[in-house]
């Protein structure tokens, strides 16, 4: 028999039509007004509702949302065309959309999603982006998503200077906000540099023999948590959020963020080739010290370590499964995983203080989890 939504005794719809309705509802609670109200699902009216009903978004939501909004901006569509194609290819790659939907979903917790949110949301995509840019330039990298990166496919010259263009738009974006436009550019430009500096620190370590565990953790912050902490802070703030549940927001997404690289450097040398869709161990054909490198130094004998060391620069078909072993051998695989569930507590206890119904908060509680849990 098949399952319907019911209200006040009243049956609107079979629960499979829900996900056709606008908005996709994934949470129904009670707001109250003066007026009385309709809930419209997959074009059948309830009886009249003495309150109405909020309906939140889900990523997956979010993403073709915000999706749409990006084709309807109109950027990167001037002339010259040799300097804005390039930009089109690059965001044409997709990716997750993880923080322009970080940011959406910071000010719909706190109300509506209005434009300024989009706004803001676009800007920090485009700025993710532009590092992705420059980043791929300073690694040497060939492929980006699977695809030949800009400055592969269009030259040097123009992947710097599309990424300059392209971060002056995400300015130009973040311009526009009307709601807290001070706040929002202070935190901004806060993260901005920081971000530079976390790409820094990332080029210095590979110059470095003594990295610390803790030195590796504050440049991942940099690099990777900041800016997802600062998407969350920013659509707090334009949603109408407080200083004060703003920062727990921030703390949320920085806990996450450093989690999330966490299980990156675990993904990379034992995850499975098929889920990530590339080879496994790039990390180390790359000779990069990672959380997983730098515990296993701290964990292995003298003549364990002096192995490690020989396979710096080696390019030898052994190598990842030698390191592999020796990471394992030394329990930093294990540590690796226990720094991820660490950093995931902080998460959630973070969200969990935020005086935020817990219905509103378990869209970004399932957000963490889906990129806690995830293979690839």
């Amino acid at each position: 028999m098949q399952k319907c939504l019911t209200l006040g005794g009243h049956e609107v719809l079979p629960l499979s039509n829900i996900g056709r309705a606008q908005g996709s509802a994934i949470i129904l609670y009670w707001a109250g007004t003066r007026h009385r109200h309709y809930l419209i699902l997959g074009g059948h009216k309830a009886p009249p509702l003495r309150k109405s009903i909020l309906i939140l978004y889900t990523f997956t939501d979010l993403v073709a949302r915000f999706e749409e909004h990006l084709k309807s901006t109109g950027v990167f569509t001037g002339s010259p065309d040799t300097l804005y194609e390039p930009c089109r290819y690059l965001i044409g790659l997709g990716g997750k959309r993880i923080r322009p939907v970080l940011c959406l979903m910071g000010a719909e917790l706190f109300g509506d999603i209005h434009k300024d949110a989009y706004r803001a949301a676009t800007g920090i995509e485009l700025f993710h982006n532009f590092t992705l840019m420059h980043d791929d330039i300073m690694d040497k990298a060939p492929l980006r998503r699977g695809q030949p990166t800009v400055h592969e496919r269009n030259g040097l010259t123009a992947g710097i200077l599309c990424g300059d263009v392209m971060c002056i738009e995400a300015y130009r974006q973040l311009a526009s906000v009307t709601t807290h436009i001070h706040a929002v550019l202070h935190l901004f430009n806060r993260t901005a540099i920081q971000v530079c500096e976390g790409q820094q620190l990332d080029m210095d370590y590979e110059q470095r023999d003594d990295v610390s565990v803790d030195e590796y953790i504050r440049m991942i912050e940099l690099k990777t948590s900041v800016l997802l902490a600062a998407s969350l802070k920013i659509g707090a703030l334009i949603g109408g959020a407080t200083e004060g549940a703003a920062d727990k927001l921030y703390n949320f997404g920085r806990a996450l963020g450093i989690a999330f690289q966490l299980q990156d450097d675990y993904l990379d040398a034992f995850g499975d080739t098929e889920k990530l869709g590339k080879q496994a161990g790039g990390d180390i054909l790359s000779d990069k010290k990672t959380f997983l490198h730098l515990k296993a130094m701290e964990g292995l004998s003298a003549d364990d370590i002096a192995i490690l060391k020989n396979l710096q620069g080696n390019t030898e078909n052994k190598k990842v499964d030698t390191t592999l072993a020796l990471f394992r051998k030394s329990g930093a695989d294990v540590q690796c995983r226990e720094a991820v569930a660490h950093y995931s507590s902080l998460a959630f206890s973070a969200l969990d203080e935020l005086a935020v119904l817990s219905k509103r908060k378990q869209a970004l509680h399932d957000v963490a989890v889906m990129l806690l849990d995830r293979e690839s």
